[in-house]
């Protein structure tokens, strides 16, 4: 994991999908779930969605509070 990424789930959204337009690291749990079950996407999107699941599973969500600005 490195701070680009992080960066990049508070700033980049869903381009696909039920949830497209909802940033990454506001995906709900039961859909990132649904992924990691089913198999991440390739590619970059991929690799973000299976790192927000990681960081939502393990209950890491405040290491993003300090990134979301505002």
């Amino acid at each position: 994991m490195n701070p680009e990424d992080l960066q990049k789930l508070v700033s980049q959204t869903m381009p696909f999908g039920k949830h497209q337009g909802v940033l990454l690291a506001d995906l709900p749990a039961n859909y990132l779930g649904w992924f990691a079950r089913e198999g991440f996407p390739k590619g970059e999107i991929g690799r973000l969605l299976a790192l927000m699941y990681e960081i939502d599973h393990n209950g890491l969500g405040d290491l993003l509070k300090p990134l979301r600005g505002g």
